[in-house]
């Protein structure tokens, strides 16, 4: 029968596909940036917790002291933070109801 579609239905269409492509995207980021956040919270709570003896500082060796170790246990820490709020996803959140309120407004 091959009808033409309706600019409703086409605009429809659009957001859909928009919002699926939004959603694989935005996982995938979000699964690279967790995975490179993880493996340098490992690194650094390898450095806090004493599995390294040295560091580099200027290409000089350095003993890692109590007070650098501290430092990096702070930063691993921060890291595990940020780890959560890309997990939570809380901007995907805002965003997909943006897309919906748009959606909306569009029928």
């Amino acid at each position: 029968m091959g009808g033409r579609i309706s600019r409703k239905t086409q605009v429809a269409r659009r957001f859909s596909q928009l919002r699926k492509t939004f959603d694989v995207d935005t996982q995938q980021v979000r699964t690279k940036a967790i995975k490179r956040l993880e493996e340098l919270f490992n690194l650094l709570s390898d450095f806090a917790r004493g599995a390294y003896k040295f560091q580099y500082t200027k290409g000089k060796r350095e003993v890692l002291i109590v007070k650098q170790r501290q430092m990096w246990a702070r930063i691993a820490a921060y890291i595990a933070q940020i780890m959560i709020t890309i997990a939570n996803g809380i901007d995907e959140r805002q965003i997909d109801k943006d897309l919906a309120l748009l959606e909306k407004r569009a029928r």
